[in-house]
């Protein structure tokens, strides 16, 4: 994909800008839980306010169901950037409307304006074109600070850009398309994909963009099982899309065609049911007991795929290798990540649960670079082209 137009080479002074950003963080006890997602917005945010523009920003949080609901305001999350700024965050009482925008037009340069959750407004995920039109009055640049939704043609993510003259990506839009492009187009060889999660199907469309680029797969998670039983193991009551059995037994021709690496794994974590405090085994792949399930890979699986770890150039990491929630089945995830931490790879870890796990093995500060967004960045790495990313003029 073509370089993006970005917000460090803009006119920002003396604008209003209309910032588009994920603030779509956990909220309890009407405080922000964890704000990774607003201090990954800050340099684009310290941007504008440097510059003295004027800066509304706008986000979604949750699904409410139907207009104004308490829970899902974004209030919380003006106030924590309140704190993390040391300036004033002005609150809005909606995102659209004639009280929005007086507050627009009497804000100051460097002022900044939190607009009330985009999704109060059923026009944002219809991208109704009124309520676009709502959004962009009196906006002189908009910017889109927000990658983890950029696979949504909502209106804030494409309708807006199409009616403000002048857009731009943020930094950490930018940021996101250098390292994911950089991974699929031009990686410090070998690259290695470790895939994990519960299904195939929905990893099918990466593994096939990927298989071309990349030089081995490490698949783990419930999602190896298919490929397991496509093999002919018998693989006990752990979870299996039989009506995928035939695309998996593809996906080893091509691999094996191509001479690429595909390694699952050799023995598994078993147990009779998933909750915390139950009876494990350790078990090999071959030697699963018909009454139990796979939740995790084994030691000697760990051991196997932290040698190619070790080896490797490039490490693009999408879902967990087993249920990491619970702690019985925690250690392959864990394990794993202490080793993409170690290794000298440049690291790519994408998907919402992958960088949380990422976060609780604590070495989250040791990836190359932990995506911020879950969907998106999977959307992207399977070769799609994100509707938040395509409506941005090119640099």
């Amino acid at each position: 994909m073509a370089g993006k137009r970005s917000i460090n080479d803009t006119v920002l002074t003396g604008k209003r800008v209309f910032m588009r950003v994920d603030f779509n963080v956990p909220i309890r006890n009407g405080q922000v839980a964890d704000d990774n997602r607003i201090q990954a917005a800050l340099p684009s945010i310290q941007t504008v306010i440097r510059q003295k523009g004027k800066l509304i920003l706008a986000s979604h949080l949750g699904e409410p169901k139907n207009g104004f609901e308490a829970a899902f305001s974004l209030k919380p999350v003006a106030e924590k950037l309140q704190d993390i700024l040391k300036q004033p965050v002005s609150m809005a009482g909606d995102c659209i409307g004639d009280a929005v925008q007086e507050a627009v037009l009497g804000m100051k340069d460097g002022d900044v304006l939190m607009l009330e959750n985009l999704r109060f407004h059923s026009g944002e995920k219809k991208n109704d074109p009124v309520f676009s039109a709502s959004l962009s009055k009196n906006i002189d640049v908009y910017v889109n600070n927000a990658f983890g939704t950029c696979h949504r043609a909502h209106a804030s993510i494409v309708g807006v850009p199409q009616l403000v003259k002048d857009s731009a990506a943020g930094d950490l839009v930018i940021k996101e398309i250098q390292y994911l492009d950089t991974a699929i187009r031009d990686p410090k060889r070998p690259l290695i994909a470790i895939l994990g999660g519960a299904k195939v199907s929905g990893k099918l469309a990466l593994i096939k963009n990927l298989l071309p680029k990349v030089d081995g797969f490490l698949i783990g998670g419930a999602m190896a099982f298919t490929f397991l039983k496509a093999m002919g193991y018998d693989v006990g009551g752990s979870l299996v899309e039989d009506d995928l059995i035939e695309v998996a037994l593809e996906i080893l021709d091509l691999a094996s065609e191509d001479g690429k690496l595909f390694l699952l794994p050799s023995d598994a974590v078993v147990a009779r049911y998933a909750e915390p405090g139950v009876a494990v085994k350790i078990v090999s792949i071959s030697d699963i007991p018909p009454e139990m399930k796979g939740f995790d890979i084994g030691p000697d699986t760990i051991r196997q795929f932290g040698e190619e770890i070790s080896h490797a150039g490039t490490i693009v990491w999408n879902g967990p290798m087993g249920m990491f929630e619970i702690a019985e089945f925690a250690s392959g995830t864990f394990e794993l990540a202490r080793c993409v931490a170690a290794s000298s790879a440049i690291s790519i870890v994408g998907g919402g649960d992958s960088a949380s796990a990422i976060k609780k093995a604590g070495v989250a500060n040791q990836i190359t670079h932990l995506s911020t967004g879950g969907g998106a960045s999977l959307e992207y790495l399977e070769g799609k082209i994100l509707p938040g990313i395509a409506v941005l003029p090119d640099a």
